[in-house]
């Protein structure tokens, strides 16, 4: 199954005898909380998800955004409806970062018809609604480990062995700046690939053959193992979720670099070179 759907499809499926589950994880980083623009106007039927309370756990030792409790992930999907045998379609406001995050933690934990809609709610050309639905309670349980999931050891141990990507922005991977963690910089031997080069300028995804070669180019071909990691376990959901596009399976390093530069025992790497 393609782990991303367009809008078209979406709203065909919609109509049709087995809707998916709609959900809407409006986020930005640092920026206004996402409820108010769902409160204004959202997908018919979708229900929203609060990234920072209900995708993440408390901010601490393991990074900004932790993984949230399975528990509780799994009582927030529930009340949303969700059932273990159902469709889920994920949407942002068209970043696709919060999306992907949904996404990254319905497989993980074990749901296996996901997508995230392509170019975000901007692509959608249908009515919108401003009434809060209350779907029945789903049934889906979590069961966590379906998808590969780094610690930092073991992002330390996949930049040496196969091909660990730093989905961050170029400036923050060289330590020119980093206007949000302790220090600038990045894990060492990881390779540059920011996330934003997944996209074109609407927010959908490069077609699957040109997001191959942009990897086979930064070297998934002969590595045994992919790894990605972002900030703080958000935009690197995202590109995961362009790797699978591209048919290249990938483990997240959660934690991210938030949790790596939090710790001042572990190294870090400046330039735009990965050692």
């Amino acid at each position: 199954m393609k782990p991303i759907i367009s809008a078209s499809e979406c709203a065909s499926e919609s109509a049709g005898p087995r809707p998916p589950v709609l959900l809407d994880v409006r986020w930005q980083l640092g920026g206004p909380h996402g409820l108010p623009d769902y409160e204004a106007g959202h997908i018919p039927g979708a229900v929203f998800v609060d990234l920072d309370a209900e995708l993440a756990g408390p901010a601490g030792s393991g990074g900004r955004h932790p993984l949230p409790d399975p528990e509780r992930f799994g009582a927030v999907m529930r009340r949303a409806g969700v059932c273990r045998d159902t469709p889920v379609v994920v949407y942002d406001g068209g970043q696709g970062w919060a999306a992907a995050r949904a996404w990254w933690l319905l497989r993980w934990t074990g749901h296996s018809d996901v997508r995230v809609l392509d170019g975000g709610l901007a692509a959608w050309e249908g009515e919108l609604s401003t009434e809060t639905p209350t779907p029945a309670e789903g049934d889906f349980r979590p069961v966590p480990g379906a998808l590969p999931l780094l610690d930092a050891d073991g992002a330390a141990a996949l930049a040496r062995s196969g091909l660990l990507l730093d989905a961050r922005a170029a400036e923050r991977y060289r330590g020119d700046v980093e206007p949000i963690d302790r220090v600038g910089g990045h894990i060492p031997g990881a390779v540059s690939a920011p996330t934003s080069e997944n996209t074109g300028g609407d927010g959908r995804f490069l077609p699957a053959d040109v997001l191959a070669a942009r990897f086979k180019e930064l070297g998934t071909d002969g590595a045994p193992e992919v790894g990605v990691y972002c900030g703080s376990g958000v935009s690197g959901a995202h590109e995961v979720l362009a790797l699978a596009v591209a048919g290249i399976p990938a483990a997240l390093y959660a934690g991210s670099w938030s949790e790596w530069s939090a710790d001042d025992s572990r190294p870090v790497a400046k330039g735009p070179d990965p050692q």
